[in-house]
């Protein structure tokens, strides 16, 4: 049976019918800062041509000129140097080089994650009574935590924010590093455990739009996208009153079952959020009687406990793995988390029938240890208290 060519090549061209559901949310933003990257985007990748194309376009040349069939062709290996050639391969790719280093440079900075909105739009500078909506994002596995200070709320898998408002994100994970991303509203920015990152974008046109973790963090990562509502400041605050009338409260025991592992979540809210949860989970401290990472930062450059932080452990499993639900091997003998700090009468008990040591007369300078006075210790008042990393000039700690 004989082949028809046209029938062929229509069937090759089918292939691309799959991609006509793909939505190039990169190069169509809705936002001023996702508008400028891809200005930058664009303006990057036609400086790039303005070489690859001659480029491309003189080896298809020489390869057709220098055929074997084309016996015309003159070949003369030893012609004599040319300096306006030369100065053409050199110049011309110099100059975009350093135009390209140039435009990325200053769009790099002007884009900085970090660096507050200067603008709504291209044509609206951003007041500067404005204040921006704050955001607090934790990447969960494998879900997306949004918490609304201002607000007093919190959703899981969905965020709405209103239409030319600059807004501030502040990241966090809770056990591994994950990228935050929508395409349409801002850059990517990562989302790591102990620490937080900023971004800040915003929305000029309302709409729905698409938010993903766009690096893989593990089985369930396929499922981690999330709703992002565009809206005016009307629909924003309807946003806000349902949220707060489905109920749901998001405490230190509600967030560590939410953050167990979970696949394709779907979106919830709630109502009331405990207002240090976000700080005890960049400091992760929500586990009851943990010590929060500031403190202990905060202990260690004071020199340590010294010998009162010999009775102040408990056994822990490292929180990533504890948090996955899977124990982390253990080599030779277990690791400790600082719990909570004994008082005088506690410590008064444990130690009374040591006997006594009379220390030598030594250098103890670098040591911390029974011969020298401990450090005093920072201790959380109650609960719900957040120790800060910044300390008053008394060495008391500052609790919020």
């Amino acid at each position: 049976m004989k082949r028809n060519p046209k029938l062929t090549r229509l069937a090759w061209l089918s292939l691309l019918i799959p991609l006509a559901a793909c939505k190039a949310e990169v190069l169509l933003p809705a936002g001023d800062v996702a508008a400028r990257e891809r200005d930058l985007l664009v303006s990057s990748t036609l400086l790039m041509l303005l070489i690859i194309v001659p480029v491309m376009a003189l080896t298809v040349w020489f390869a057709w000129k220098y055929r074997e069939r084309n016996r015309d062709a003159e070949y003369r290996p030893d012609w004599d140097h040319s300096t306006k050639l030369e100065f053409v391969i050199w110049a011309a790719p110099l100059l975009i080089i350093i135009s390209l280093g140039a435009l990325t440079w200053v769009g790099t900075h002007l884009l900085d994650p970090y660096r507050p909105l200067d603008r709504i739009s291209k044509d609206q500078p951003a007041p500067r009574e404005m204040q921006p909506l704050r955001i607090e994002v934790v990447a969960l596995d494998w879900k997306w935590l949004f918490i609304y200070p201002e607000q007093g709320i919190a959703s899981v898998n969905q965020m709405a924010v209103p239409v030319d408002r600059p807004v501030e994100f502040t990241l966090t994970s809770s056990s591994v590093m994950n990228a935050f991303y929508i395409p349409a509203m801002a850059g990517m920015v990562y989302a790591m455990p102990g620490m937080q990152t900023k971004l800040h974008g915003v929305f000029n046109n309302p709409g729905e739009y698409k938010g993903i973790a766009s690096h893989y963090s593990g089985h369930g990562f396929s499922g981690m996208h999330f709703k992002a509502l565009a809206t005016d400041q009307a629909g924003f605050d309807a946003w806000i009153a349902k949220a707060r009338e489905a109920g749901g409260t998001l405490d230190r025991p509600r967030y560590l079952e939410l953050e167990a592992p979970s696949e394709n979540v779907p979106p919830m809210t709630f109502a009331e959020v405990d207002p240090q949860l976000y700080p005890r989970i960049v400091n992760m401290c929500v586990e009851p009687g943990k010590i929060c990472m500031a403190e202990m930062m905060a202990l260690d450059a004071q020199g340590g406990t010294g010998l009162a932080g010999t009775m102040n452990v408990t056994a822990l499993t490292y929180d990533k793995h504890q948090r996955r639900g899977a124990r982390a091997p253990v080599l030779g003998w277990k690791p400790f988390q600082v719990a909570s700090f004994c008082t005088p009468e506690e410590a008064a008990l444990m130690f009374g029938n040591m006997p006594d040591v009379v220390p030598e007369r030594a250098d103890m300078t670098p040591l911390r240890g029974l011969a020298m006075t401990p450090p005093q210790p920072f201790r959380l008042t109650h609960e719900n208290d957040v120790t800060l990393l910044e300390a008053a000039e008394s060495g008391a700690a500052r609790n919020f």
